[in-house]
């Protein structure tokens, strides 16, 4: 079975993105036994020609070669940073849409994290994220987002430097809305922790949203591992409502009870999310406002928030905001601090390629 560029929408209607699918719904689809589907998922996520497998009967091997497909994204720019092990691939699906996946060292030594983006575009309009300038231009397909994973897998095993290297962990926190294609993003995450595609740790997964309730309590019941994380913008909804137009239809007290059923269903600690604005959300209002909401949420999870201050990141052309200056974010912190709340100030690499968090707009450097 060959790689294919052929349009989603325009393949057949029972064809099987063979890297989208865990080995039971394989079996299910080719009415199979389950070691077989196990041997073709295994063959396909190493790129093995699909031929004769030890195992599998011909009759089984004919049907999966005869329905199924092996679709690819293009990858039409890669930039390394020039500062750290950040790497950004920028990829285009068979129908055109142009998204961005990142590369992300972490602190041990060969391992790395993949940003990887659910959506082409992203509905939600928050006012500090490049995407949010978009607009929804579609979901991406379950194999659109494992395949970015594949891309940055690829990568390391290309690059001598990291040979030894591995994918350890994804995090859905690049361009769209993750909790707005949760179908997709649910099969993906399956796909990643299936030991015979990915061998992906579902511990090791963080799924981040700008806000949508139903969503993360469906993530908990059905990924119950996986990571939430939440955008905060501020703990105060005059200026929230500012930032994150979703706070209209869905305000923070109804995430916060999202949250704290996801945390009583996992026993697992949400990441909170805040960019401290320069003269919008940086002030001690905001950082007290901030600290009362993780007391109060510790005290009905049971669990404390990972609160995580990220540095601004500039989006461009026509940016309204500025970030905070070194020691408006250190008196943030200090201000949370003294209420017994303790936070940690993200590491905001990759700026030099765009690829810091809010840059992400699905544009090539080549095309601007």
């Amino acid at each position: 079975m060959a790689e294919t560029l052929t349009p989603p929408r325009d393949l057949p209607r029972d064809a099987i993105a063979l890297r989208a699918v865990t080995p039971d719904t394989l079996a299910r689809a080719l009415a199979c036994e389950l070691g077989e589907a196990r041997k073709i998922v295994s063959a396909a996520h190493r790129d093995l020609p699909l031929g004769p497998l030890v195992g599998v009967r011909r009759v089984t091997m004919d049907l999966a070669r005869a329905r199924g497909v092996l679709p690819s994204l293009r990858v039409i720019e890669t930039s390394a940073s020039r500062v750290d092990p950040f790497v950004k691939y920028v990829v285009q699906t068979p129908d055109g849409e142009v998204v961005e996946t990142v590369r992300i060292p972490l602190e041990r030594a060969g391992r790395f994290s993949v940003c990887v983006s659910s959506q082409a575009g992203c509905a939600l309009a928050c006012t500090f994220c490049a995407t949010g300038r978009l607009g929804l231009k579609r979901n991406l397909e379950t194999w659109e987002i494992v395949e970015q994973v594949r891309i940055v897998r690829r990568g390391l095993a290309d690059d001598a430097a990291q040979a030894k290297s591995r994918v350890h962990g994804v995090v859905f926190q690049g361009m769209g809305e993750p909790m707005a294609n949760l179908d997709h993003v649910l099969e993906a995450i399956a796909v990643m922790c299936e030991p015979s595609a990915m061998a992906i740790d579902a511990r090791c997964m963080t799924v981040c949203t700008s806000g949508l309730p139903s969503g993360i309590r469906r993530l908990a019941r059905e990924a119950p591992k996986v990571r939430l994380a939440i955008s905060i913008g501020s703990a105060r909804t005059e200026v929230r409502r500012t930032l994150m137009p979703i706070d209209r239809a869905h305000s923070l007290d109804d995430v916060m009870d999202a949250a704290v059923e996801h945390a009583k269903t996992t026993g697992l600690s949400p990441m909170w999310a805040v960019t401290p604005l320069a003269g919008v959300n940086d002030s001690m209002d905001d950082a007290h406002a901030l600290a009362d909401r993780a007391i109060q949420f510790a005290e009905r999870a049971g669990v404390r928030p990972r609160i995580s201050v990220i540095p601004y990141n500039s989006i461009g052309a026509n940016d309204p905001f500025t970030r905070a200056s070194d020691s408006a974010l250190a008196a943030f912190r200090d201000a949370m601090s003294a209420r017994g709340v303790p936070s940690h100030r993200r590491y905001s690499g990759e700026g030099d390629i765009a690829a810091a968090c809010g840059q992400l707009a699905g544009v090539a450097a080549s095309s601007t």
